[in-house]
């Protein structure tokens, strides 16, 4: 299930949480963030490569790309066995903006996205399905889990891909991991 669970940036053990979808894409979109449902049933092998996932997938990129002008899509597929998936989790956990738009279509698991905006803090579990934007130059972190099972299709707006400046804060380490808030919510 994906929840919405908006924290004041000081206060990271009590928030207003959103089940309702409809909820949850009124609050993301007042950020101008996007935040939609789409079909990620494709049956694919466990061990598809990237340009199989990306083919299986090119109606709903070709969709996004009418809108947005991308110049890299690429799959991040991390699971318990991935021989970085630690290092992937720390640097994706810190604080961070990209110079550019993205967006993230989960087409397996799940991952949690915190995005720091106007002294509050959005905790975003997405799921299978979800397809969710980060605006540029918005504060930002992610967490796939101790264990994670996850892959998304991410789209940029400039041609290198993911490219952070860390913001140097540490306050993702205040808030919840992936763990903890899908425990709390269970």
């Amino acid at each position: 299930m994906t929840i919405l669970t908006i924290y004041a940036e000081n206060n990271p053990d009590h928030g207003e949480t959103f089940t309702d979808y409809a909820k949850i894409k009124e609050q993301l979109s007042a950020l101008d963030v996007e935040f939609e449902r789409w079909n990620a049933h494709t049956v694919l092998p466990a061990a598809a490569d990237q340009a199989t996932i990306l083919e299986a997938y090119k109606k709903s990129i070709d969709k996004l790309s009418k809108q947005y002008t991308f110049k890299s899509i690429d799959v991040i597929s991390v699971h318990q066995d991935h021989p970085e998936r630690d290092n992937l989790r720390q640097k994706f956990l810190a604080e961070h903006i990209h110079d550019d738009f993205e967006i993230r279509f989960f087409i397996q698991g799940k991952g949690l996205f915190y995005l720091h905006i106007d002294q509050k803090v959005y905790a975003v579990l997405c799921e299978h399905g979800d397809l969710i934007s980060v605006p540029s130059n918005t504060p930002h972190w992610f967490d796939m889990g101790a264990e994670p099972d996850l892959k998304c299709i991410r789209l940029f707006t400039i041609k290198e891909g993911w490219v952070a400046s860390f913001t140097g804060s540490t306050i993702s380490q205040s808030f919840p991991s992936l763990d903890e808030f899908v425990a709390a919510h269970s």
